[in-house]
């Protein structure tokens, strides 16, 4: 059987009529990259980035490699109470929890706890709860479950946790999904407050679980389907991609994810099925444009995918031959049904491509409505180590700056880091970007982006400049991470393993 339903007997919140499904209204930022369709664009104005007003711990245990820090962290989640809510890890190689804090002074307001314990890996992966529209709070669990808490502002709310083939079956062999089933990525949610989320299956179970992604409604039913169903049936997939956030279109009746083969550096598809039934309806291979070599798809990294207003589907991806691209990788294109690849950008690599609205760049005189904003760096190692973030035109082409061969998406303007890093006969070496998905702020017509020189910048549309800046830490080589924007306009960065609330 390709898709599995499970009625959960547990008492939860009805579905609403669709008539009234417009009273209910997303989070100020409900997860990865704001919301379902993972634009990174803020409801709200920004603050002026002119201090730290508090800062706190995501990491009590941090693991560096030399000088490195290769730890991914989950993005906080800010309520529309103004609490934020971290993901915090707390031992050496394992072990997470999920602090409430008041998000003006960053005073602690209660602890989650969790079981949750990681799958296997390399560079740590994110640990990414979700907050939905119907005020609930989900979690990671062991065992592929989830736990849940609601009305998180208040002192006490309603809890409880949530296996998404069964409570039952689960609390009949608990070790054995504790230790053959792990949620392997951030958790989406979309308006109606159902979540979904990628699971890797490392052993035998009961069920016969195979890696896949789930589904668990705010009725209470839960649906999954196996990554391999999700990729036509292809024998060789049988895994979710590591840290690939669930991406929904903007009427949220599909649902985009990829799925790939055991290789560290394995190939597979972007899938998207049905958000009501997890059925199957399109997958596509994933190639590099250059070479039409099935593209590399690294569980290190922490890519996932963006929709565009117009349902264009974005999805960053390694080159290969590796380094053929400098590391760069390719930010892949294709329609909202999959059936149309269209032009690639020119950086991929670890990297959530985020939505600038057409109108908030003063110089852009080309014809789309929407723009990309994406990490674009040319690491040293491999070329010149002039790093930037760039504004790219998805419908409009130019040669690929790499090889000179390749029609990738246009450059409407770009902008390189401001601190200098020591390369020799690399004289404008710059430090790197250090973002997987940038905060979008179209009241100041700007982005919001953490630097690996401990800063946090503001890149302004209208005069491409780095407008401000505030100083984290004194920087480090780390794995990327997140930047949001919190319903006072309070910006969030980390760096470092720290939190840091700025503004003004």
């Amino acid at each position: 059987m390709l898709v599995r339903y499970i009625r959960i007997p547990l008492t939860l919140l009805a579905l609403l009529p669709m008539a009234a499904m417009a009273v209910l209204t997303p989070q100020p930022w409900a997860g990865y990259a704001h919301d379902a369709q993972h634009s990174g664009v803020s409801p709200v104005k920004s603050q002026p980035l002119q201090r730290i007003k508090w800062q706190t711990p995501v990491d009590l245990n941090r693991q560096y490699s030399g000088s490195e820090l290769l730890i991914h962290y989950g993005s906080p989640i800010v309520t529309k109470a103004n609490n934020i809510i971290i993901p915090v890890k707390t031992g050496a190689t394992d072990g997470f929890k999920v602090e409430v804090r008041n998000a003006v002074d960053g005073v602690l307001r209660y602890t989650l706890n969790t079981d949750y314990s990681l799958p296997p890996h390399n560079w740590v992966p994110s640990y990414s709860p979700t907050m939905t529209s119907r005020n609930r709070l989900y979690w990671p669990g062991a065992g592929g479950t989830v736990y849940y808490r609601d009305s998180p502002d208040l002192a006490t709310g309603a809890t409880g946790q949530i296996a998404f083939y069964g409570n039952a079956n689960y609390n009949a062999a608990k070790a054995t999904y504790n230790s053959a089933i792990k949620i392997a990525t951030p958790i989406t949610t979309d308006l109606a407050g159902n979540i979904y989320f990628g699971y890797v299956a490392l052993g035998s179970t009961p069920l016969n679980l195979q890696s896949g992604i789930a589904k668990i409604a705010a009725n209470g039913s839960a649906t999954y389907v196996t990554a391999k169903a999700a990729s036509g049936n292809d024998a060789s997939i049988n895994r979710v991609l590591m840290n690939n956030a669930p991406a929904l279109n903007k009427y949220h009746t599909r649902l985009y994810f990829a799925v790939a083969n055991s290789n560290n550096f394995g190939a597979g598809y972007l899938a998207m099925v049905d958000t009501a039934t997890l059925t199957p309806i399109s997958h596509i291979r994933l190639q590099d444009p250059k070479s039409k070599l099935d593209a590399f798809l690294p569980a290190d990294g922490t890519a996932s995918v963006t929709v565009g207003p117009n349902g264009d589907v974005f999805f960053g991806v390694l080159e290969n031959p590796f380094p053929s691209h400098n590391d760069r990788g390719w930010m892949l294109h294709f329609n909202a049904g999959l059936t149309q690849t269209k032009i690639p950008g020119s950086f991929g690599w670890d990297a959530t491509a985020s939505i600038v609205d057409a109108k908030l760049v003063p110089s852009y005189t080309g014809k789309s409505t929407y723009l990309l904003f994406t990490k674009y760096n040319n690491y040293q190692q491999f070329a010149d180590g002039v790093n930037k973030i760039a504004i790219l035109d998805p419908n409009a082409k130019m040669l690929d700056p790499v090889n000179q061969s390749t029609y990738v998406m246009k450059e409407v303007m770009s902008i390189a880091g401001a601190t200098p890093e020591i390369v020799p006969g690399k004289p404008n070496a710059v430090r790197e970007w250090c973002i997987n998905s940038a905060a979008i702020d179209p009241f100041t017509k700007s982005a919001l982006a953490n630097s690996e020189d401990g800063i946090l910048y503001r890149w302004d549309f209208q005069t491409n400049s780095l407008s401000e800046q505030v100083t984290l830490t004194e920087g480090l080589g780390e794995a990327y991470t997140p930047t949001i924007i919190g319903v006072d306009g309070t910006v969030y960065a980390i760096n470092n393993g720290i939190l840091f609330a700025v503004g003004q």
